[in-house]
């Protein structure tokens, strides 16, 4: 992530402060302070923000947490600490009011820094609401529902001010529902593609024409989808339920899919994002990465065995606690019983068993597995069928 938050002339830093000092020793140490309040609201910069720093008594950096901001300066003014206030606190002025954005394409690939060969951190899937908080030539750094901080290029989101934004969320969407499809120029099997589409892409729901529904795009644009490969998206959220059984069903609809880092789509999926796919099918937003699912659910027993284990549990690999190093959650899959059987993607969505007499015996991930969770909904990091996040 570009660092262009950092000023080296203290004379400009000066002139683009607050103007709040202290009234005592210049040059205090102000990094235990700061240190203290990171790991207070930003342990995980994968969804957090906040980067500062001390540059002799001047604090200069960026936080979308203004409440973190405000608990460092009252550290420092308890401690009669002197400083010089350079912090700016996100969205950025510059957005000029448009700080809520929608994805406008199928699925946005979403990088670690603003530029194409940065890695791919996630994916977001037309229709999802995100947060805009700064722009870079044409890049937008954006948070997703499940907070994940991340760039996307101007192609990929529209840009929307709070009343846009709400006209945009109060009108009827349509969900699509097959893995992969297009919306179309008219209420036409042999019309002109507008867009692809894969499942879980989100449009405004105009009227429905003959066996097409009419639908318009964040961005704009108009198109039309057939009725048989969407729904509307009321009746999908309603019909969700996360049983163990509709979780492998829905889990089994991805086999073969590639292996992707950084994907979250049916244009491919890494570990994590497979389990937080098939989870979202049904109403369910788990976080993002598989050392961030670790921490939510209830722990299943499996010192004795995997009888404990119930269809739709996750289970993760890695390499444990040793010698003074943490621990590293490295992978993700999800039970679905049978041969003492689960489904993850590794090279692609595949089943292997954790049974040594079976023929899909996968010995390498039983001797990295670390643990398995329960995941229940009030565990996750948004319900759907409770949080009116498209709407």
């Amino acid at each position: 992530m570009k660092k262009n938050y950092l000023i080296p002339a203290l004379g400009l830093l000066m002139a683009c402060t607050s103007g709040k000092e202290t009234a005592t020793t210049a040059n205090a140490p102000l990094e235990p302070h700061i240190e203290a309040v990171r790991q207070e609201y930003a342990p995980d910069k994968r969804v957090a923000l906040f980067k500062v720093e001390q540059h002799g008594n001047v604090l200069a950096g960026e936080t979308n947490m203004p409440e973190a901001k405000q608990e460092l300066l009252e550290k420092l003014k308890a401690e009669n600490i002197t400083y010089i206030d350079s912090i700016q606190v996100l969205p950025n002025a510059g957005l000029e009011g448009k700080e809520y954005g929608v994805i406008t394409i199928s699925v946005a690939n979403l990088r670690s820094e603003p530029k194409h060969p940065a890695e791919l951190a996630t994916q977001a899937t037309m229709g999802t609401p995100v947060n805009v908080l700064k722009k870079d030539r044409g890049w937008y750094l954006v948070q997703t529902p499940d907070k994940y901080l991340a760039w996307v290029d101007a192609s990929g989101v529209t840009l929307m001010d709070k009343a846009t934004f709400d006209t945009w969320q109060s009108s009827p969407k349509l969900l699509y529902t097959k893995p992969y499809g297009f919306a179309l120029e008219s209420a036409s099997a042999n019309a002109g593609t507008v867009s692809d589409l894969v499942y879980g892409d989100v449009l405004a729901l105009q009227q429905k024409q003959g066996d097409f529904y009419a639908v318009s795009f964040p961005d704009g644009r108009k198109g039309f989808v057939p009725v048989a490969e969407s729904i509307k998206y009321d009746e999908w959220v309603a019909s969700r339920q996360p049983s163990g059984e509709n979780l492998v069903n829905t889990s089994k609809q991805l086999l073969g899919l590639p292996y992707l880092w950084g994907g979250t789509s049916f244009k491919g999926v890494d570990c994590s994002g497979f389990t937080k796919t098939v989870y979202f099918m049904n109403g369910l937003v788990l976080p993002r990465d598989a050392s961030q699912q670790v921490h939510i659910g209830e722990l299943v027993d499996t010192s004795n065995g995997w009888n404990n284990m119930q269809p739709g549990d996750l289970l993760f690999f890695g390499v444990p606690a040793k010698d003074g190093k943490s621990e590293r959650v490295v992978h993700v899959g999800m039970w679905i019983g049978g041969n003492q059987e689960f489904i993850h993607s590794a090279g692609r969505v595949r089943i292997s068993s954790m049974n040594p007499a079976a023929e899909n015996f996968d010995e390498p991930e039983l001797k990295r597995f670390l643990r398995a969770k329960r995941i229940a909904p009030e565990d996750v990091v948004v319900d759907l069928r409770k949080t009116a996040l498209y709407q």
